[in-house]
């Protein structure tokens, strides 16, 4: 089930999340409104995700994405996080995110530690990196769809 929605294309307003990304965990995450959250499929498999991410109309950079409750967390709410894997001076609240989910590595799951949950990111990134490298992965880094129509609002 988790494969059979993807790849999965999405765009929507950054917001700020829960501050624990960066601050905790030294791994800074984009999280996306409650509505773009809703409007993802409902049948979707929670876990770790990879595709491309796109900020605004800048460059297109590998990401990770966990979409769930981050067990580690016990959310309430069903999140979904974006970790771009490339280093922004700035934050980008605020900024239209597109991003394409292509793959998916693994299910949610929960962890002894913060560095536990640390070091499985770290993996995840590192799958995440050799499966877009693949030909059929880097085509759709050039998709249009990530090319913002210059001038015109973007729908939330």
């Amino acid at each position: 089930a988790a494969m059979r929605h993807l790849p999965y294309f999405c765009r929507g307003e950054v917001v700020k999340g829960f501050g624990r990304g960066s601050k905790e965990l030294g791994i800074p995450t984009a999280n996306f409104s409650e509505q773009v959250v809703e409007s993802f499929p409902s049948d979707i498999s929670t876990g770790i995700y990879y595709g491309w991410a796109c900020v605004g109309n800048g460059d297109v950079h590998k990401m990770v994405l966990s979409i769930g409750w981050n067990p580690f967390y016990k959310n309430i709410k069903k999140s979904v996080e974006t970790h771009i894997i490339h280093t922004f001076k700035d934050d980008f609240y605020g900024e239209i995110l597109s991003i394409v989910i292509i793959g998916y590595i693994r299910s949610e799951k929960n962890f002894s530690s913060s560095d536990a949950l640390i070091s499985a990111i770290q993996e995840d990134i590192e799958e995440a990196k050799r499966q877009l490298d693949l030909p059929e992965h880097l085509k759709l880094k050039e998709d249009n769809f990530f090319h913002l129509p210059e001038g015109k609002p973007v729908n939330h």
